[in-house]
């Protein structure tokens, strides 16, 4: 198997029933792919098109749920809503603690709503500037989101560090009040989210409503122990706990958006193993130019050349290829170009070629 090319190209589609596209088997024609780079293909004259729903079915598959904006909006209402909240009874108490946190929820509601403009933009048709949509914002807002957050945790570390060397009087009771309020503020938006699904985008706002949480849930204790014993570092101790729990989520939501932003294979894929099991498949002689990237969350793609020896088996080694790949790991864009391999000893040229031979 060759990774000969750094991007998976726009490659041609691997089958199309319509008979307007039946000529494309046998004409000579680049593509550029969505991100502007050309297809890799024009050195060979067979391109079959479609992906797993038939004709350009990448044009339709890829809207977000019609659920994850009205929960992300409601999310963001509800905090933006206590933060206001939160800001006057701060005030009002003279405690520094809650108005940092509100300060800290207004950040989560910037994060909220950046979220919430992406899906909608995840939700705009393909275009001739962008043939696979906008569905990529999602990404880009959980790694915004991120960063973001990251930010909050290298705050929330450093006022917490000051607290401790320089204690900051506290009116415990208020304190509680208002943080027992967020409590069930937070916990009312988490459950809107857990509902909207797993995607990078709702993992993201999650991590803030969490953050959020467990802030609430610190700053109850807190509360109780200075109204109780008067220990003033308490409140800072617990701040400290609550960004080590958050850190190792927001790292890994990063690197994971970093990766997806890179193309690099799922995680959960072995390109290997994928490879391997489309050579096996009956009549494929070998298997290049493989590569396997994410769309967006739950979206995959991918591309290959197939050699087969007889341009003729194409159609049947298409439908089984297709079969494989949605059965075994619900690839729902399929690019693949067929290669007979009467023309492979001119394709090999300044190329180096390692076919997986089936198994």
């Amino acid at each position: 198997m060759t990774r000969n090319h750094p991007h998976p190209a726009h490659h041609a589609h691997a089958e199309d029933t319509h008979d307007d596209h039946k000529q494309h088997a046998h004409s000579h024609h680049d593509h550029p792919d969505a991100q502007g780079h050309h297809g890799h293909h024009s050195h060979h004259s067979h391109h079959d098109h479609s992906d797993a729903q038939g004709h350009h079915g990448h044009h339709g598959h890829h809207h977000a749920p019609p659920s994850e904006f009205s929960a992300l909006l409601l999310a963001l209402t509800l905090t933006l809503g206590f933060a206001g909240v939160e800001a006057v009874g701060g005030v009002m108490s003279g405690s520094l603690a809650l108005i940092s946190d509100a300060g800290h929820m207004l950040s989560d509601g910037l994060a909220l709503g950046m979220a919430a403009f992406a899906a909608q933009l995840a939700q705009r048709p393909p275009s001739d500037k962008h043939s696979y949509g906008l569905v990529r914002s999602e990404v880009l807002a959980a790694a915004f989101n991120a960063l973001l957050m990251l930010a909050v945790v290298i705050g929330i570390a450093v006022e917490s560090v000051s607290r401790l060397l320089h204690p900051t009087p506290v009116q415990g009771g208020t304190v509680m009040v208002i943080a027992t309020i967020g409590l069930l503020v937070n916990i009312a938006t988490a459950l809107v989210l857990a509902r909207a699904g797993d995607g990078l985008n709702i993992r993201a706002a999650m991590i803030h409503v969490i953050g959020d949480l467990l802030g609430s849930v610190a700053a109850i204790l807190a509360g109780a122990i200075i109204w109780y014993t008067g220990w003033l570092p308490a409140d800072p101790i617990l701040s400290l706990l609550v960004v080590a729990s958050i850190l190792t989520s927001t790292i890994r939501l990063l690197m994971e958006s970093i990766h997806v932003l890179m193309e690099g294979v799922p995680r959960n894929i072995d390109l290997q193993i994928v490879g391997r099991g489309m050579a096996s498949i009956k009549d494929v002689m070998g298997v290049h130019d493989l590569h396997i990237w994410t769309l967006a969350s739950g979206k995959l793609a991918l591309s290959a050349h197939i050699e087969i020896a007889s341009l003729a088996l194409w159609p049947q080694v298409l439908q089984k290829l297709k079969k494989h790949l949605q059965a075994e790991y619900r690839i729902d864009h399929i690019t693949l170009q067929p290669e007979s391999q009467l023309a492979m000893p001119s394709l090999r040229e300044g190329q180096t070629h390692i076919p997986i031979q089936p198994i």
